[in-house]
């Protein structure tokens, strides 16, 4: 099969035949029909995350069709249209028994434990926990922009800030995971700032629900939602928030953030991570999915040849990117 290979981290990777994986006694292979070029495979081609080894097969949030399953699964996925979480979590352990799948500790990761969805075929394991059947009003290119952004945001501003109605919420940075927080918080009937530099993204971020935008971080925020991953705004959010505000961080930051903690005391501000998504709330949230919003977020689509430069251009133009082996 074709795959975009990382050999060096920091340096381009080639696209090239490799094995078609095989699926492992609990896991499951899938036919890739479109997976989002993500700040976190960044991240990982970076060399930003010690889970990744080289070489490795970038790519983490897909949609496509099962072909085959391990000894343990059953056979009736064969053929289905499927997605999965980033976060395959085990569903066994103490913490997948509390609900908790997005955190499990033997959790595997397409594209940082092992290869990932830049490929015609991604292997997947615990695939009776993790294989979500997509309706078939979804398409696998919205499907593909929902495993890691989106997810991931719905959770952020459902289960972490708990966003209601009339909050002031602001969404630091919006690439495909701020504009995702965008769509939901709005849909909650929050009032949404959308914060960026980039005009051509708060514009998107306008017609995707943002109340009105800003270039600069903004204040007396009931919700702080930060996406973009960089230290300073994660401080900035936080000082930027009301007495008891919340500030959720979402955006991954690998070198660290200097956060005020006196401002965090003095104003008994909370302070909370978000990870993922556990594949038992999917239903809930395809069951509530804008389907027409998703889909104005994908800012282009790409040939699998064109992966390598399709992560050189993160970041350089509004929306999420998808790849169509």
């Amino acid at each position: 099969m074709r795959a975009l290979v990382i050999e060096e981290f920091g340096r381009p990777g080639t696209v090239r035949e490799i094995d078609r994986p095989d699926a492992a006694p609990d896991g499951a292979v899938i036919q890739v029909a479109a997976t989002g070029v993500c700040r976190s495979d960044w991240h990982a081609w970076q060399g930003h995350d010690g889970d990744v080894r080289l070489p490795f097969v970038p790519g983490h949030e897909f949609a496509g069709t099962v072909v085959a399953v391990g000894a343990d699964v059953d056979r009736d996925w064969i053929g289905r249209r499927v997605t999965t979480p980033f976060v395959c979590a085990c569903g066994t352990c103490p913490t997948c028994a509390a609900g908790d799948h997005q955190v499990c500790p033997r959790q595997e990761q397409p594209g940082f434990t092992h290869d990932g969805s830049y490929a015609e075929f991604v292997a997947v394991r615990y695939a009776a926990t993790n294989l979500i059947a997509l309706p078939d009003e979804v398409s696998f290119d919205v499907a593909a922009t929902l495993g890691c952004r989106y997810a991931t945001a719905w959770r952020a501003v459902h289960r972490r800030a708990r966003v209601v109605a009339g909050e002031r919420v602001a969404v630091y940075g919006c690439g495909g995971l701020g504009l995702s927080a965008v769509i939901i918080a709005s849909g909650t009937g929050a009032e949404v700032t959308a914060v960026d530099r980039s005009t051509s993204a708060l514009d998107l971020a306008l017609r995707l629900g943002a109340a009105r935008t800003a270039q600069t971080p903004v204040d007396d925020m009931h919700v702080a939602l930060e996406c973009s991953g960089h230290a300073g705004l994660a401080d900035e959010a936080i000082r930027g928030l009301r007495r008891r505000g919340r500030h959720v961080q979402i955006g991954l930051l690998p070198g660290g953030a200097h956060v005020s903690m006196d401002v965090v005391i003095a104003r008994e501000i909370d302070v909370l991570g978000s990870h993922g998504l556990a594949a038992h709330e999917y239903p809930e949230l395809l069951r509530t999915l804008p389907h027409a919003a998703v889909e104005s977020m994908i800012g282009g689509r790409r040939r699998l040849e064109d992966a390598q430069l399709a992560l050189d251009a993160l970041g350089e133009s509004a929306g999420v990117t998808l790849l169509l082996p």
